[in-house]
């Protein structure tokens, strides 16, 4: 007993700014009688969530899935052109320009386009996953990749170190701590991307199930959607920074 209350003490002090807002909410719709259609209660939003698991839990697998395989291969393929980028100038010349340029248009902007592509389904959402992911990673680590420690560079120079060598032994470990934050700001951003896009064209997912039971007046499931997604983009933010903190004890 003590314990829980310690810990609910402890909850309280961290995040009462949030439950502060969730009050202030309550209380609002409740005194305004405002009808469900407009606003919804926090309390019926969190009773939808908790007492219909089923109607979330496909879509929250769908969406999961999507941002983790796209963040997957977004930052596999990131470290890959960032590696070639560095091992050749001039591939490193021509790929740079046009990721910077490609990477400043809007996610809502390239949807379109990679749909008339790939089709108004799951691997439009995939994609736009895996270029949110690809563009942090290569830019992130390419600058790993060329910031090295002073004097490293020289020791292996005089040891006559091959370039393979050079990369694997010195580089790469080099650029882990730059990878790790491109993870971190990635991650979230993959959970995002992936829901405009279901937003926008999906069959499936949080986006797709917050537009549906947004247009079936379905409020409660609507908004209740929205809090699963910020969970979900929350945790995958919490454990990217994990992530990056074990990454730089590691390799500091």
């Amino acid at each position: 007993m003590t314990a829980a209350l310690g810990g609910a003490r402890t909850f309280a002090s961290r995040y009462w700014g949030v439950l502060g807002i969730l009050a202030i909410w309550q209380v609002y719709v409740s005194t305004q009688n405002l009808n469900s259609i407009v606003v919804p209660s926090p309390t019926a939003v969190f009773a939808d969530v908790l007492t219909e698991p089923g109607a979330y839990l496909p879509h929250v697998w769908s969406t999961t899935w999507v941002a983790f395989v796209g963040l997957c291969v977004g930052v596999t393929l990131g470290i890959a052109v960032a590696v070639l980028s560095w091992l050749s100038p001039l591939l490193s010349g021509i790929v740079t320009p046009p990721a910077m340029v490609f990477r400043s248009v809007p996610v809502v902007a390239m949807i379109p386009v990679i749909a008339r592509l790939l089709g108004y389904d799951i691997r439009t959402v995939l994609a736009i996953t895996v270029i949110i992911s690809f563009f942090p990673s290569f830019v992130f680590t390419l600058s790993g990749l060329r910031d090295l420690p002073a004097g490293s560079a020289d020791v292996f120079s005089v040891l006559g170190s091959s370039r393979l060598t050079y990369l694997r032994r010195l580089a790469l470990p080099s650029a882990v701590p730059n990878l790790l934050v491109a993870i971190r700001l990635s991650a979230a951003n993959c959970v995002l991307a992936a829901l405009v896009a279901e937003f926008l064209m999906g069959t499936q997912g949080l986006g797709y199930l917050f537009v549906r039971t947004r247009s079936e007046m379905d409020m409660a499931r609507s908004w209740g959607a929205a809090l699963v997604a910020t969970v979900l983009s929350v945790s995958a933010f919490v454990l990217a920074a994990r992530l990056e903190q074990w990454g730089r004890e590691r390799w500091r």
